[in-house]
């Protein structure tokens, strides 16, 4: 029985929770925390209602490290979930060093003043952690994460070697508004609108946002347009994945979407640095995000399926084939057990699956590590029995 520190009251965080309750059996005290108490207030109470159990709450600036050290010594939890934003996964991991406490986060580091994210802060943190006797587990959300676990699972049970993967995420998912996001704005808007970037015979190959577009028929959703982006799974799998020479991410958009953002960034409102209003300074994107729906009320009135998955092309003894590994995941019936929609859903439940694997003892080192850099099978029986079962399919 393992205590954590839940630290985020998005909808992400809202699964997290959900799950860990879910699973008490491994997790027995839970505190949620975040920079919003009433937000934590209304998910401790939601939780009582629902499953008959209390949780504790907490007001934290995550981006503060005295504070959440300050928290992490007053909760002692076997683990740190960092289900807040990509910009606080520095200081949380600092917190987590000086507490000799096991972290866990779903996307890797984001500048807050530079729309650019990547690992290498985050790696430089192993030798300290080894030091430390303490693990951090980055990435586990869905791509990041389980997209990392699929890739492992088809190098150790079907390929000698993989050459070629596309990593395909599509949301074919209807929430009725003429432009929203399905997780935080400005996080989602500033990966969509940046330039592509995939990796082939050794070097990064950058293009143009939305330059490179293929149709693929996604499994119980049917054809989408899906486009080229840079994505941060990429930059650990080009590492341990043996004898890859190309690696690309696909995501789907359909077109009113990417009217309506070409729109808002030809008029600044995607910009990030500061500008001058009334004589009031403002960043334009982080105003927008407040003129847009919450993503964490999108629940209720989206209604579709995602379906998330890679495909690997490579050799078996001496043979070629390619594998498509998928999961699908609707809307409707993710709301129905979490109160929040498909995309927190499929990020949230393997955010719960790592920590899983980290206090069971299955995943478990001193350092700080990827997910493909563990056995995936534990974690793939744990994706059948938590909510997103997988598909294999020989093309």
């Amino acid at each position: 029985m393992k205590d954590v520190l839940l630290i985020g009251a998005g909808g992400v965080g809202r699964v997290v929770l959900h799950k860990l309750i879910q699973n008490s059996d491994v997790f027995s005290k839970i505190t949620l925390a975040s920079r919003t108490l009433s937000t934590c207030k209304e998910y401790q109470e939601e939780i009582k209602k629902r499953y008959k159990k209390d949780i504790d709450i907490a007001q934290v600036d995550a981006d503060n490290v005295d504070e959440l050290v300050e928290l992490i010594n007053k909760t002692k939890p076997d683990i740190v979930l960092n289900i807040a934003l990509p910009y606080q996964d520095l200081t949380i991991m600092k917190a987590c060093l000086k507490t000799k406490t096991h972290y866990l986060d779903t996307a890797n580091y984001e500048h807050p003043n530079t729309a650019k994210f990547e690992y290498k802060e985050q790696w430089a943190y192993n030798d300290r952690y080894k030091e430390a006797g303490i693990m951090a587990l980055l990435g586990s959300g869905f791509d990041p994460g389980v997209t990392n676990v699929f890739c492992a699972y088809l190098q150790k049970h079907y390929f000698d070697e993989i050459h070629t993967i596309d990593i395909l995420d599509c949301n074919s998912g209807d929430h009725g508004y003429p432009f929203a996001t399905n997780f935080n704005p400005e996080i989602n808007l500033r990966e969509v609108s940046a330039n592509g970037r995939y990796w082939e015979n050794g070097e990064w190959i950058e293009t143009q946002p939305m330059e490179i577009k293929m149709v693929w028929d996604y499994p119980e959703i049917g054809k989408k347009d899906s486009y080229l982006l840079y994505h941060e799974e990429m930059e650990s799998l080009v590492k341990h994945i043996k004898g890859l020479k190309r690696i690309r991410f696909f995501m789907t958009f359909g077109e009113s979407y990417l009217t309506h953002m070409k729109c808002l960034e030809n008029v600044g409102m995607l910009g990030i640095e500061p500008v001058e209003h009334e004589g009031c300074k403002i960043v334009p994107i982080q105003f927008l995000k407040t003129l847009l729906p919450d993503p964490k009320t999108l629940g209720p009135r989206t209604k579709g399926k995602t379906n998330i998955g890679v495909v690997a092309k490579g050799i078996k003894d001496g043979k070629e084939l390619i594998y498509y590994l998928y999961n699908v995941c609707d809307h409707q019936e993710a709301y129905k057990e979490t109160s929040s929609q498909a995309v927190s859903y499929t990020t949230g439940v393997p955010a719960m699956i790592g920590a899983k694997m980290m206090l069971e003892g299955k995943w478990l080192k001193d350092g700080v590590f990827n997910m493909e850099q563990f056995d995936p099978d534990p974690f793939m029986d744990e994706l059948n029995k938590q909510g997103l079962p997988w598909n294999l399919k020989k093309l």
